[in-house]
């Protein structure tokens, strides 16, 4: 028998390669280089929770300079280390964005939306994926019952509405909560934003709830959305903010939009950090605290808007903060 030695191995692996160079392991043929593909597959996952079937779609993600005050009570040396101790590009905010649809048997129910197919233009197909990803699904947009919105950021309603500004879901039922609604559609309140970040959250929200009329139908705390679909208010984010507990038999999951923003798994790591984009800091984390100590607790999965593609994971404790463990991937439903 010969002995198996890393030098046995090496000299294996140089002669396979000088043969191969000319041309000639017996009864083998040299091709010339494969050109590369130079595209992605289309982004969608489906599992179920119960009876309920849920496909992830992706809209795809986003690079940005990585702002001095991303995180508003921490340094951004202790941003930059924590995404180099997570193998990401420092100096550098990525975001992820997940909308997800759910069949329920009876509803066809799309939450969020997206960034909208303008995205898809000004970053070369990087973002604004949503649609396109739905499509690919073999979900058709025209079939989808309802579509539940988390709260009024650009990254989740802008979906509403197709590259030539027509709504995206001609006949779904639009649902939005009462608190964003009251929020952004307050004229004293825009007057308030003039001349600040937010006063183009404020015109946006109207350009795209104007497509419609204006004709929505609000929901509050509490509410059950459609059978099996619940509204959990977590605010702080921004004002109205939802997020839903899915249940079908004694099976359950969450739906969290914005709980955690942005790079979401620094806010997991460290949950008293606060994000810049979040409207009222102290309650963001109150909300995500008071969350991931449910799930935890219940056991429930999160399905999370930014959180690494599919978003699918359970939330751990770890030490004073939490940690993502992603479910795997199962080839099957």
């Amino acid at each position: 028998m010969t002995k198996l030695t890393r030098r046995t191995m090496l000299s294996g692996a140089a002669t396979v390669a000088a043969a191969t160079m000319t041309g000639g392991l017996s009864g083998t043929t040299v091709h010339a280089a494969a050109p590369a593909v130079g595209k992605q597959v289309p982004g969608y996952y489906r599992y179920k929770v119960g009876d309920f079937e849920v496909t992830v779609v992706t809209d795809g993600r986003t690079a940005t300079p990585l702002p001095d005050t991303y995180v508003a009570n921490a340094k951004k040396d202790q941003v930059n280390e924590v995404l180099a101790s997570s193998y990401l590009p420092e100096n550098t905010a990525t975001h992820l964005y997940t909308p997800v649809v759910i069949n329920t048997g009876s509803k066809l129910v799309v939450i969020d939306t997206g960034l909208g197919l303008g995205m898809f233009g000004q970053t070369k197909g990087a973002a604004g994926q949503f649609h396109s990803n739905l499509v690919a699904s073999g979900i058709d947009p025209k079939q989808v019952d309802a579509v539940v919105i988390s709260h009024f950021h650009g990254d989740h309603i802008n979906g509403l509405l197709d590259a030539e500004n027509k709504l995206a879901f001609p006949n779904a039922e639009i649902m939005v909560p009462a608190g964003e609604w009251k929020q952004w559609m307050d004229d004293s309140n825009m007057s308030k934003a003039a001349g600040t970040p937010l006063e183009g959250n404020y015109k946006n929200a109207r350009r795209v709830f104007g497509a419609f009329g204006n004709k929505v139908t609000q929901y509050e705390d509490g509410k059950e959305l459609v059978g099996g679909i619940k509204a959990i208010a977590t605010p702080g984010h921004t004002p109205g903010h939802m997020s839903y507990l899915v249940s079908s038999g004694p099976r359950s999951l969450l739906v969290q939009s914005d709980i955690t923003a942005g790079m979401a798994f620094l806010f997991v790591k460290n949950p008293d950090w606060q994000l810049m984009f979040d409207m009222d800091k102290p309650l963001a984390v109150q909300s995500r605290k008071k969350i991931y100590d449910m799930v935890i607790a219940e056991k429930i999965p999160v399905q999370g808007y930014h959180f690494p593609y599919p978003g699918l994971a359970y939330v751990e404790k770890d030490g004073n903060g939490y940690r993502i463990v992603p479910v795997g991937w199962n080839p099957t439903l």
